[in-house]
């Protein structure tokens, strides 16, 4: 089966953007994987196709209203039923390579952006719905995360990247982040590629690029070592 990427956002002209383009393009016009947008505001059931309202409580910023994000997803899982169902929000727990792995071995998935002050919570009580976050920042809408989400998992799917190995070794496929890589030229502005890489032994080169990928994991991303001394362990 074909992975197939349905987004549901009030601005679908934002989409295939960047995933029209380079590897994902290419897989794209190939039928390697499938993008359907569904914009939410044809699910608003008035005149003026109103999707949000004021928040309960009072506040600034509206909210998108729980009827018209609910008839949104069910129109979706009506063509999808068996696609998990990702809403973007900075709420959400933060994705993982692993998580991603997941998806892009599946059938595909449904995303779902916000907009405004976000969603009404009611509808991840009404639905089966994993609030996803691509780290602690805040966007203006659900899209670019979605793109990211997309990114990743379509890089993954079979025959999109040129080598099978192209991504094993890459940040956080073993709970590292990647080694520092080098090309020519061998000497530039008095720095010169490591003497390792230059030896042609294949061991002690696999050798040092472990041992880069841990110490760099181990100064730039702490968190990331622990866990990853963790599950060593």
């Amino acid at each position: 089966m074909t992975f197939a990427a349905t987004i549901l956002t009030l601005y679908p002209e934002m989409f295939p953007g960047p995933l029209g383009v380079s590897l994902a393009g290419r897989a794209l016009e190939e039928g390697k994987w499938l993008l359907d947008t569904l914009p939410i505001r044809d699910f608003a059931a008035d005149k003026h196709r109103t999707v949000d309202d004021t928040p309960a409580g009072g506040g600034a910023g509206m909210v998108l209203r729980v009827d018209v994000l609910a008839a949104a997803v069910d129109h979706a899982l009506a063509a999808q039923p068996d696609s998990p169902i990702l809403a973007m929000t900075p709420r959400g727990r933060p994705i993982t390579q692993a998580r991603i792995r997941q998806l892009a071995a599946g059938l595909g998935v449904i995303i779902l952006c916000g907009r405004f002050e976000g969603f009404d919570e009611r509808i991840f009580a009404g639905r089966a719905i994993e609030e996803v976050s691509v780290g602690d920042i805040v966007l203006s809408g659900g899209e670019p995360a979605a793109l990211m989400v997309l990114d990743a998992c379509i890089r993954l799917l079979p025959g999109v990247m040129g080598a099978p190995s192209s991504g094993a070794e890459e940040s956080f496929e073993e709970g590292l982040l990647e080694y520092p890589h080098y090309t020519r030229p061998v000497e530039w502005e008095g720095r010169t590629i490591p003497e390792v890489l230059r030896s042609g032994d294949h061991a002690k080169i696999a050798a040092w690029r472990k041992q880069m990928a841990e110490d760099d994991t181990r100064l730039r991303r702490p968190d990331l070592w622990e866990r990853h001394r963790d599950v060593r362990d």
